[in-house]
């Protein structure tokens, strides 16, 4: 449908688009105190004014341009000839309209015919004969030149009608619009025109903007290189640019072409190309992306797809229209269920949440790519925020799969290393490239098996007792041995802080301090559990033992609930508790003053 019935979709679809690219203008008008047809007319007389004058000045400088070709026809063959030479003959075979231009410059044809020696001796001169088409009379040129400007003129007039009267009616065909698509549900509808049309003109006036700027910057760049027809190429490069990827390189093939046939060296040429390559870096590079880099919501890829759909369905219309298009599918996807693969597929927003990302590679055993993304995340977030958004709730999501059998054990296991792998790596450990022996089940063999991996490094409870008084921070794993696994995090998040954290679960701590050590060392007490309902119990009556054991020492409670499930915690109150943390950056925050104050 979109292919056969182009002759009338591109007229419309263009009128549409320029819609959105005039309104605001049009609004504007209108809060100036004209009225709606007086606002919309003078829109489009602006628009209709430019576009003329755009061309005038595309005709006048083509004008310019090809009547001094013939001076350059000397430098051209030359350097067609250097190039053939260089190429070995390469350039002079081909075929086509290409070859038979390079033949017509490189070619030594005399002016005159050769002379022919005939039979008996004499020489003859053939007579030339020159076919010439009978002049055309006035009605026929007349008809051929309408049969070739009609077209183009029809498509715009055809524009330019369809666009005044959607300007007239903008606000009835937003009515219409909202009641055909989800007139049941009037808010969604009316965020989702919104949106799109905010995007739309946003963008559409961004790149009007930038296109602009980098035609001036062209027209400048070439005057002062000495480049001819230098006015053509801004305006060139301004109007290609439009189409995306390919038509700023377009105006610098042409230009750089002009600019080695004016030039006997290659020096102008270069010089004009390098002026194209540094002005579309510069704008593609740093004012575009801060402009409207994420203003359209499209993904690369995407946009090279559209581009090449819609060209092939349109042509170069097609291709002008393409980013604006997939704009428009991408936010219906946005608000509209049944269309959502369309968001997934075109949008710029990660298909995946940073923790199903996590997830997903550690099924997959890649470590690897799991630390450079969490290092790339903590160039601006902390290693407690790192845990808190993507570390706990990657592994919940395994620890729900874990308790469903969901997951095979060769899962497992690579869950499990992949998860060991990052946690050193993350807290400055071993080297997670380094291979050892992994666990076999996910939640407390991880979480044991970190705190041994320290345990050998630093001795028993992790280190010496011979540290001053209020150094200490005992971090206590309550309920399950996933709990082990969290608590253990809680203590490298701890350590990588400058903080003497150790850890322990509740199974295997008899007393608090420890056998060896005086209750003067511990400064705080925090207990950890990942399932705070069925907890509670346990977390109220271990707070009333460890104020009898250490009343000196400052006790948190760490609740770290599955983000998932939304757990109503009102009933989890604990009134003999210092603090009650919910993340692992608001028990650390808490952490670092209590030192603090401890110390003064």
């Amino acid at each position: 449908m979109l292919y056969f019935g182009r002759d009338v979709l591109i007229p419309i679809t263009l009128a549409f688009i320029l819609s959105f690219v005039i309104a605001p203008f049009v609004r504007a008008l209108r809060h100036v105190g004209l009225g709606q047809t007086t606002s919309v007319c003078t829109g489009v007389l602006l628009v209709t004014v430019s576009l003329l004058g755009i061309g005038a000045v595309i005709v006048q400088q083509v004008g310019a341009m090809g009547a001094s070709l013939p001076r350059y026809q000397d430098t051209i063959t030359s350097k067609l000839e250097a190039l053939d030479e260089l190429t070995r003959g390469t350039l002079g075979s081909l075929g086509g309209p290409a070859g038979q231009l390079i033949e017509h410059f490189t070619s030594d044809s005399a002016d005159g015919a050769q002379a022919v020696l005939q039979n008996d001796g004499s020489i003859k001169t053939p007579v030339l004969v020159e076919i010439h088409e009978p002049a055309l009379k006035p009605f026929q040129l007349l008809g051929k030149i309408v049969a070739q400007v009609w077209p183009p003129l029809e498509t715009a007039g055809i524009v330019f009608v369809v666009l005044i009267f959607v300007l007239l009616e903008h606000e009835s065909l937003r009515d219409r619009f909202i009641r055909l698509a989800g007139g049941g549900d009037l808010r969604a509808t009316t965020i989702a025109v919104n949106d799109a049309g905010e995007r739309l003109s946003r963008f559409f006036i961004s790149q009007f903007l930038v296109n602009l700027a980098t035609g001036l910057a062209v027209w400048l760049g070439l005057a002062l290189l000495g480049v001819g027809q230098a006015l053509l190429w801004g305006t060139m490069t301004a109007v290609l640019r439009f189409i995306p990827y390919v038509g700023v390189w377009m105006a610098a093939f042409c230009a750089t072409l002009l600019a080695a046939a004016v030039d006997p060296g290659w020096s102008l040429a270069l010089m004009t190309l390098g002026l194209f390559l540094a002005v579309e870096i510069i704008v593609a590079q740093t004012i575009e992306p801060k402009l409207y880099g994420h203003t359209t919501g499209l993904s690369p890829l995407s946009v090279v797809v559209s581009a090449i759909f819609w060209s092939w369905i349109w042509g170069p219309v097609g291709l002008v229209l393409s980013t604006p298009l997939t704009l428009c599918l991408v936010v219906a996807g946005r608000y509209i269920r049944a269309l959502k693969v369309l968001e997934i597929m075109f949008g710029e927003l990660p298909a995946l949440t940073l923790p199903q990302n996590f997830y997903q590679r550690a099924l997959s055993g890649d470590a690897h790519e799991i630390v450079t993304s969490a290092k790339r995340y903590m160039q601006h977030k902390s290693l407690a925020e790192y845990c808190d958004g993507v570390l706990l709730p990657a592994l919940h999501l395994a620890h729900f799969d874990l308790k469903d059998n969901s997951i095979t054990p060769v899962e497992r296991e690579k869950v499990a290393s992949s998860v060991i792998a990052v946690i050193e790596a993350l807290s400055g450990a071993q080297k997670w490239w380094k291979r050892r022996k992994h666990a076999s089940v996910l939640g407390g063999g991880i979480g044991r098996q970190l705190r041994e991996r320290r345990i050998s490094d630093s001795g028993e409870w992790q280190g010496s007792f011979d540290v001053p008084p209020g150094s200490l921070v005992l971090s206590i794993a309550l309920g399950t041995q996933y709990g082990e696994l969290a608590t253990e995090i809680l203590v490298r998040i701890l350590r990588e802080q400058k903080i003497d954290a150790r850890s322990s679960s509740l199974d295997e701590l008899e007393q608090v301090p420890p056998p060896g050590a005086s209750p003067e060392l511990v400064a705080i007490v925090v207990l950890v559990s990942v399932d705070p309902l069925n907890d509670c119990d346990k977390m109220t009556a271990t707070l009333a033992r460890f104020r009898e054991q250490v009343p000196h020492a400052k006790q948190f409670a760490l609740l770290l609930p599955s983000p998932f499930e939304n757990p109503d915690l009102k009933t989890c109150v604990f009134p003999s508790a210092d603090h009650v943390a919910r993340s692992y950056d608001d028990v650390l925050q808490h952490c670092q003053l209590a030192m603090k104050g401890g110390a003064k």
